[in-house]
């Protein structure tokens, strides 16, 4: 692994078969304000383990991923470094930390421009989705190679939607505009994967921020299909988070014998 911004040709393992070949970039740079005080929220302990390790675990587990790219807090690269050499990975996926930039948009282009030529198909994944089963993440690569340009995880919604006109003043009412039909949303997860050159095209035409890189080449007028996602892939944000991904490791370590 190296923190500089692009690899040289001793900087990755090589020995990954030949043919299309998988990368996964990992936007690790945020604050996670939501969680409180302290690390960023990647580097938050999940069940004695930072978030961050059991997202690339996550990802590695697909033997279709040959290589991640974590991108790290701007001036933190050298210690999500240490961090990840600390820790036990999968020896046939190549790993690679990256300085990030002030945004997530920012950051998984530089992720992207980190990423070696022979890589078609890129996967970005939030680190505080340490969770997501490799069935899941298969199923998002299996989709690109079949042809969909971009391709997410997703979740029916559980609840009603209300469209709001937004308070100006936090916890004043909100009037309602709109229900949407239910049947119609989905709730979309990560990783999302793509069709490398499709996502580097939006990451150079869609200039201001958005939430996903799927919605980025949406606005390319590009088709973006779902795959079914997983409930164990929800997103840790608030304190809550953490004791349903403690509760969700303790079942594994007992469904799985350790």
């Amino acid at each position: 692994m190296s923190d500089d911004s692009r690899p040289s040709p001793t900087e990755v393992r090589t020995g990954t078969p030949a043919g299309t070949r998988t990368a996964v970039v990992i936007p690790a740079a945020g604050k996670g304000v939501r969680l409180g005080p302290g690390a960023p929220k990647a580097l938050r302990a999940l069940n004695g383990t930072p978030m961050l390790v059991h997202a690339v675990r996550a990802m590695a587990a697909s033997r279709a991923v040959s290589l991640v790219v974590v991108v790290a807090p701007p001036d933190g690269a050298p210690e999500v470094k240490s961090l990840l050499d600390a820790h036990a990975l999968p020896d046939r996926t190549d790993f690679l930390v990256v300085p990030g930039g002030e945004s997530r948009q920012e950051s998984v282009k530089l992720g992207l421009d980190a990423l070696p030529p022979d890589h078609d198909i890129v996967l970005v994944h939030d680190a505080a989705r340490p969770l997501v089963p490799v069935d899941t993440v298969d199923a998002v690569i299996e989709a690109v190679r079949e042809g969909a340009h971009a391709v997410v995880p997703a979740l029916p919604l559980a609840d009603t939607v209300k469209e709001v006109e937004p308070a100006q003043t936090p916890g004043d009412p909100e009037p309602v505009v709109a229900t949407p039909q239910r049947a119609r949303l989905r709730a979309v997860q990560t990783p999302q994967g793509f069709d490398r050159a499709t996502l580097v095209h939006a990451h150079e035409t869609v200039t201001h921020d958005v939430t996903d890189d799927a919605s980025m080449v949406e606005q390319l007028g590009l088709t973006v299909v779902v795959v079914p996602g997983h409930e164990e892939a929800f997103k840790v944000t608030r304190p809550l988070d953490l004791v349903l991904a403690e509760a969700v490791l303790a079942r594994r370590r007992l469904n799985d014998g350790f």
